[in-house]
């Protein structure tokens, strides 16, 4: 009888001691887990800050290039800009320094030509009355009235002289004289004429002035 308690008791520490080995087995497997669970939140919390410090490192590096390009493109701008500045003023100087050689080309012309106006008008002056209806005379006319045609068209224009007050900017005197028809420090008389091209005297008139 004291034997089949024995076992029974036997049997029910046996089954106690595998109740707490599965308690404890269950406890273990539990907290392995738990364990594991926080070991992956953590890794997932490193991934996400590892992202974010990632997307923040592509973010600054993206700002920085485009920075440096922002910076370039306005470089580039800046230089362009003052090179078409540069060119402008090229342009400019080029075109004043072409317009000023023209001038000085087209004055130099002139004055060769002017000797020729004045032969021509003193030849016409000279030619007597009945002479006039000569074809010569005719022809000559013709040809000074074109030739001070196509000058008036280039811009030259004769200095009004004769009956003129005196300005030296117009007018050469070479001598003085009595006159009763002008006031002293007029033109009284006018012995080469004058002429200007585009409002710059080529040639000033050789005149004399009343006193």
């Amino acid at each position: 009888m004291v034997d089949i308690e024995e076992e029974v008791v036997s049997e029910e520490q046996t089954e106690n001691s595998d109740s707490v080995e599965s308690a404890n087995e269950a406890s273990d497997t539990s907290t392995d887990q738990v364990t594991e669970e926080a070991s992956e939140e953590k890794k997932d919390e490193e991934d996400k800050a590892e992202d974010a410090s990632s997307k923040k490192g592509k973010k600054n590096r993206h700002d920085k290039k485009l920075d440096a390009l922002t910076a370039r493109n306005e470089e580039l701008e800046d230089r362009v800009k003052r090179q078409m500045a540069e060119f402008e003023n090229f342009r400019k100087r080029t075109e004043k320094e072409k317009s000023v050689m023209f001038e000085m080309g087209a004055k130099s012309v002139i004055e060769k030509l002017l000797p020729v106006v004045d032969n021509f008008e003193r030849g016409l002056a000279s030619t007597p009355d009945d002479k006039k209806s000569d074809p010569v005379y005719e022809g000559m006319n013709l040809i000074y009235k074109q030739m001070m045609d196509e000058l008036d068209k280039l811009g030259v224009k004769p200095i009004e002289a004769l009956g003129a007050e005196f300005n030296p900017e117009f007018h050469n005197a070479v001598m003085q004289e009595d006159s009763e028809e002008f006031e002293e420090g007029y033109v009284c008389k006018e012995l080469q004429k004058g002429y200007t091209y585009r409002d710059s005297v080529v040639r000033h008139s050789m005149v004399a002035v009343a006193k």
